[in-house]
């Protein structure tokens, strides 16, 4: 039987604009299990980066309940929410969320730094990551010195240097051009699936979805739909034949 890993029950997610009240996210309840890469989808307004962030603790919910590992992070304060998604929890953001003021290897450390990984250790940790993602050249180089897809392989490395056991990724390659998207895909799926992680992803993109063991189609709110991908793709070589996919920038 699956371990389930996540478990939302009820959640609502509720703003007042004036005196409107607007659900944003109005009484879901999911399971996700270890290991699975589930995909939100759903167009601009259809409450997918809402329930990510619900379900990641970046926000609190109305009503319902978010347990994770066992633990209720709906009833967590700041600090202890704070805690939790150091030790658990790994982010892949659209806009990168790098530091340019630190190198690729001080941005892959941070999360080990916070979880008081020592020095050698951690540099030790963050460099094998980074060969991992294919940028072991350019561990001393800046944001600003990287390429689009470079800097998105970074936040790879810093999402996965911990070993969490969820991976949220919000639009990861919404900045991407097609091939680096595809390139991306591979190399998070790969690393999930390496590791058997739980990873979630917020797309408007069917493609992108095609790489999820299960779909969830979100619309205003609510889930409308729920779909296992009994062909999903470990591989772009699945989505793109015959080198129909070009690419001018690097990755």
């Amino acid at each position: 039987m699956p371990e389930e890993i996540i478990k939302l029950k009820n959640i609502r997610k509720i703003y007042r604009m004036g005196d409107e009240k607007i659900a944003a996210v109005n009484n879901i309840s999911l399971n996700f299990n270890k290991g699975e890469i589930c995909c939100l989808l759903g167009t601009s307004g259809s409450g997918k980066s809402t329930l990510l962030n619900l379900i990641s603790g970046l926000e609190k919910p109305t009503k319902g309940e978010i347990i994770i590992h066992n633990k209720h992070i709906e009833r967590m304060n700041e600090d202890q929410l704070a805690k939790f998604r150091q030790k658990y929890i790994g982010f892949i953001f659209q806009s990168y969320n790098l530091l340019g003021t630190l190198t690729a290897l001080e941005n892959v450390t941070l999360p080990l730094i916070f979880n008081k990984v020592p020095s050698k250790e951690r540099k030790e940790r963050a460099l094998e990551m980074l060969k991992a993602v294919g940028l072991e050249d350019r561990a001393n180089h800046k944001p600003s010195e990287l390429s689009g897809g470079q800097q998105q392989r970074v936040s790879i490395a810093r999402a996965f240097v911990n070993n969490p056991q969820v991976v949220f990724a919000d639009e990861p390659t919404g900045n991407l051009d097609t091939k680096t998207t595809y390139l991306m895909m591979d190399l998070m799926i790969r690393l999930a699936e390496k590791n058997k992680q739980t990873m979630i992803i917020v797309t408007h993109d069917l493609e992108i979805s095609a790489y999820a063991d299960r779909v969830i189609y979100l619309t205003d709110g609510r889930v409308e739909n729920i779909k296992e991908n009994k062909n999903k793709i470990t591989s772009s070589a699945e989505l793109v034949k015959d080198g129909g996919v070009t690419n001018e920038k690097e990755a």
